[in-house]
């Protein structure tokens, strides 16, 4: 199947290809893995301010493109390009430094570390303080873990009353779940990036706390400028804050445009519920 058959809304940039004001812009691309096909011929772009939520069942390749643009892995093929330059093939921390955070399924954090020491460590691959500096304190070293810790505090004050001062130096396994989740999109944003790729923030989350991070996405662009790409199969919190949203099946782009369109769409329904036993009757 071609990657533009079957795409819901109308054409143009958004259907990939560089496009005026994108941030990201995913061509061609595909990820093979021996003769396994997770990727394939993906053209996909976000523009500058947008939320675009990437839907799909699970296995769809959703998380895989996350990878592809984030280092972890080297397509097979096409070009992933990030404010204007080719990323595909540099290594995560080459990526994380350009301007590019995320979050897992599976939390990361560091359990035994304090919250604010949690969004701390995102700071430190843009500090310049050698070992050396940092074991004897010397001037540039306690500089810079000021200005870590008035970052990592701004940071946090993003998410309210829900790690708010207190819980700072409160160990990261005392905090709820969706406190962990909180934190971590927290850490992402410590790194300064334009695009936030969350995967799955919303997972294991009761109504209300759903709720909140629906609210949370949207105030990431408006007040955090930030661009995000968004894992979700809660299609509440996809109908709620997507500017636009891209349905995956087996590696392929099967329908974008807006979420109504999208969820609508006959391949999509296919996709999550497979075909109508009647039609498969028929066509037998």
């Amino acid at each position: 199947m071609s990657t533009d058959e079957n795409v819901a809304g109308p054409a143009g940039p958004q259907d990939g290809g560089a496009g005026p004001g994108s941030v990201l812009d995913l061509t061609n691309l595909s990820l093979s893995f021996g003769g396994l096909r997770a990727l394939s011929e993906l053209n996909l772009q976000v523009g500058d301010g947008e939320i675009v939520s990437l839907i799909g069942p699970n296995g769809a390749g959703k998380t895989t493109v996350f990878n592809v643009i984030t280092g972890v892995y080297e397509p097979s093929g096409g070009d992933v390009v990030f404010a204007g330059k080719s990323i595909a093939g540099l290594a995560p921390h080459s990526v994380a430094r350009m301007g590019v955070g995320r979050t897992f399924q599976s939390l990361r954090l560091f359990l035994n570390m304090s919250v604010i020491e949690n969004v701390m460590a995102a700071t430190y691959g843009n500090t310049k303080a050698t070992p050396l500096e940092s074991i004897l304190r010397l001037p540039r070293a306690r500089r810079e873990e000021r200005e870590a810790r008035a970052l990592a505090a701004d940071v946090l004050s993003f998410f309210g009353q829900r790690l708010a001062g207190y819980r700072w130096d409160q160990p990261a396994y005392s905090l709820s779940y969706a406190n962990r989740r909180r934190l971590e999109i927290a850490r992402a944003l410590a790194t300064r990036p334009r695009l936030l790729l969350l995967d799955e923030p919303a997972a294991g989350m009761n109504p209300t706390e759903t709720h909140e991070i629906t609210e949370l996405i949207s105030r990431l662009c408006t007040e955090r400028d930030v661009t995000v790409l968004v894992i979700e199969h809660d299609m509440h919190v996809v109908a709620t804050c997507s500017d636009r949203v891209v349905a995956l099946d087996h590696g392929v782009k099967i329908a974008e445009g807006g979420f109504d369109a999208v969820a609508s769409h006959p391949a999509v329904v296919e996709a999550y519920l497979g075909r109508d036993p009647e039609a498969l009757s028929d066509a037998g």
